[in-house]
């Protein structure tokens, strides 16, 4: 990788990437659809948590707003989301993936800056922070509502990191996610790596074909990866 390619900005993933996600994540979607009436045992039931899988990484709203006919549904069925998803946070709190503090470390230790991202809300955005104790680990936090509202499989989410933390060249962003739309939105950015991890929703054939750069076990072993092509940020 050339001088113009050295990765200063690595944009994370949370839940499945940096976040241990054990099945939370879908447990929230399934009590969420529950309320509007979508209920275990139905064909809606199947083909709604199939899209749900299938789409992972992407706005929860967005993911709702398909699933659903009306949008005052769908808003209803994201908020039950996040209800739940707090509340499995009070029960069981949250951990992060082995590894993926000291990668996070590193990185930043080294000059490359931190941006976490996901498909969350801004306020569930706040609670894993929160929970995590988080806050200074990263440069920046984003989500789809800090985007214009779309989040991945677009690449507003990455673009919107680059311009507020003025990346000269997107060639300088690595992206890492668990999910196809991680991929997708990494690639779709211009971003020179798009590293998969196997920790969470997808499996490395979904991974490569959406276009992952690298599949990687774990986020642990990202800073391996990125550090060879690291410069120092701009102060």
């Amino acid at each position: 990788m050339d001088d113009t390619a050295r990765i200063t900005l690595a944009c994370l993933d949370l839940a499945g990437t940096s976040v241990a996600d054990g099945g939370v994540v879908e447990r929230a979607f399934a009590e969420a659809l529950a309320t509007q009436g979508v209920v275990p045992g139905t064909e809606v039931y199947g083909r709604s948590m199939a899209r749900v899988r299938d789409a992972r990484g992407q706005s929860k709203l967005a993911i709702f707003s398909e699933i659903l006919p009306d949008e005052d549904r769908a808003r209803a069925a994201n908020h039950s989301f996040e209800r739940a998803y707090d509340a499995a946070i009070d029960r069981v709190g949250l951990e992060p993936v082995p590894g993926a503090e000291a990668a996070m470390d590193k990185l930043t230790q080294s000059g490359v800056r931190v941006c976490l991202m996901t498909g969350f809300s801004r306020s569930t955005l706040g609670r894993v922070i929160d929970t995590l104790g988080w806050w200074k680990r990263a440069d920046l936090l984003i989500c789809p509502d800090d985007a214009g509202g779309r989040g991945r499989p677009y690449p507003d989410m990455i673009l919107t990191a680059a311009l507020r933390l003025q990346v000269e060249d997107v060639r300088h962003i690595a992206v890492c996610g668990d999910t196809a739309s991680d991929v997708t939105s990494g690639r779709r950015a211009g971003a020179s790596v798009v590293a998969g991890v196997l920790t969470g929703a997808h499996d490395r054939a979904r991974l490569e074909a959406a276009g992952a750069t690298h599949v990687l076990e774990s986020i642990s072993g990202l800073p391996e990866l990125l550090l060879d092509t690291a410069v120092p940020a701009p102060h």
